[in-house]
């Protein structure tokens, strides 16, 4: 019992009246977080675009042209702008290439799975092998193949065309820290006058 009758509370622990943990927010400017060891600063450069260009290509051999110059090019990066989604049509979709879809997709794993299972034989591991992977790449496509016409039968005709999606940005700005956009500038500048392609970003 402590004085005044009362019993002990987490408040009368050793240590339980030192400094709380620092009270600032992760991912603020400047932010800190305490651990009784070390101290990580969670700061983070701003930035600004320095480059604008309408293929990655043209990107990239502007920051590979900063790189030959001897630009720290540890503080650039490559930002895709207004990304959207472009799903290119390559072809219809009926039951034989349903099959042959799923006969493709379900060869490789066919045929590796059974080379695996060749190697345990320890007497000729790489007949064995080759023999049981030659099952494997059949009966796979097999499989595939009755998959393929499944999933193709599920649907019920409401997608009768075989697609392939990507993410594709409009633009590619090049930008780089505050304290180094102005160098990066003026360099990219000459790349600009041989004729990259790329324009100056409005800053």
């Amino acid at each position: 019992m402590l004085a005044g009758g009362r019993g002990p509370s987490f408040f009368d622990l050793p240590g339980a009246g030192a400094e709380p943990l620092d009270s600032r927010i992760w991912g603020l400017p400047g932010a800190a977080v305490h651990t009784g060891r070390k101290e990580w600063a969670m700061t983070e450069q701003p930035r600004r675009p320095v480059a604008t260009y309408e293929t990655y290509q043209e990107a990239e051999r502007a920051v590979d042209h900063l790189s030959d110059q001897g630009f720290p090019v540890e503080r650039v990066a490559i930002i895709g702008e207004d990304v959207r989604l472009v799903e290119q049509v390559v072809g219809r979709m009926n039951y034989g290439r349903a099959a042959l879809h799923g006969a493709a997709s379900g060869a490789l794993p066919g045929a590796l799975i059974g080379w695996l299972f060749g190697l345990a034989d320890w007497v000729d591991p790489l007949v064995s092998g080759l023999l049981v992977a030659l099952y494997g790449l059949i009966f796979g496509a097999i499989v595939g193949a009755l998959f393929g016409l499944l999933l193709y039968a599920l649907q019920g005709g409401r997608r009768d065309f075989a697609s392939v999606r990507s993410m594709q940005p409009s633009r590619y700005d090049v930008v780089a820290d505050e304290a180094v956009a102005d160098e990066a500038v003026r360099l990219l500048g000459g790349l600009q006058t041989a004729g990259a392609g790329g324009r100056p970003a409005h800053t």
